[in-house]
């Protein structure tokens, strides 16, 4: 698990880190909001432990970002303002927890554990059943990477995209190869058959006289 630890008093932020990282945390530290947000655009993190009252940009600002561009990212707001309007705020920028300084590092760790627990159940629940990421071109059932190639993939992903849709062999090379290919159509169903073998269930039906469809099974 890597930590993203916002804070700028040197004495609690090596205090801190030094007890994440006896628990098998990986920490990436910034001592300002500005650092902060660079890490969060060129590292992927599981937590974010944010101190509010930072130098040139605050803590506050920096959940702003997190909630606008990395929604999923879990965050404990680490602070010594206790004030209602802050807290307040930080919830309202859906922070996970908010924790007053001085805190117990045990108590910190057993809320951050607390959190990351609940957002993996969260994930785990979301992967139920077929799940494709169309950025990383991979294809997951209740959260586990099936083995395909590249065309198995996009066979998938468009069909998917469109269930109960029935796609001619020729409308799948199109949006598969577009217009590459210069093979027979029956490709597609050499790729059908492996994605069968491949897939938990037979989600892709067979069309009779005009090709393939996507549905949804039940699986449990």
């Amino acid at each position: 698990m890597q930590i993203l630890f916002l804070e700028d008093e040197p004495t609690i932020q090596e205090v801190l880190t030094e007890y994440m990282n006896l628990q098998g945390y990986h920490v990436v530290c910034a001592a300002d909001g500005e650092s902060a947000l660079k890490l969060l655009k060129t590292q992927q993190f599981d937590m974010a432990v944010l101190d509010i009252m930072v130098p040139k940009i605050s803590g506050l600002e920096v959940l702003r970002y997190i909630k606008e561009e990395q929604p999923d990212l879990a965050t404990i707001m680490l602070t010594a303002l206790d004030d209602e309007t802050t807290q307040v705020q930080a919830f309202n920028l859906y922070a996970d927890d908010y924790v007053i300084k001085p805190v117990s590092p045990i108590i910190l760790l057993k809320r951050m554990e607390t959190i990351l627990r609940r957002v993996k159940k969260s994930a785990q629940k979301e992967q139920h059943g077929l799940v494709i990421y169309d950025d990383s071109y991979q294809a997951f059932y209740n959260g586990v990477p099936l083995e395909l190639t590249l065309s198995e993939f996009l066979l998938l992903q468009v069909l998917k995209r469109s269930p109960n849709r029935a796609f001619t062999r020729e409308q799948l090379i199109l949006q598969i190869f577009n217009e590459d290919y210069m093979g027979n159509d029956r490709i597609i169903d050499a790729h059908v058959k492996n994605l069968r073998k491949k897939l938990p269930a037979n989600f892709i039906k067979t069309v009779i006289g005009v090709g393939y469809q996507y549905q949804e099974v039940d699986t449990e």
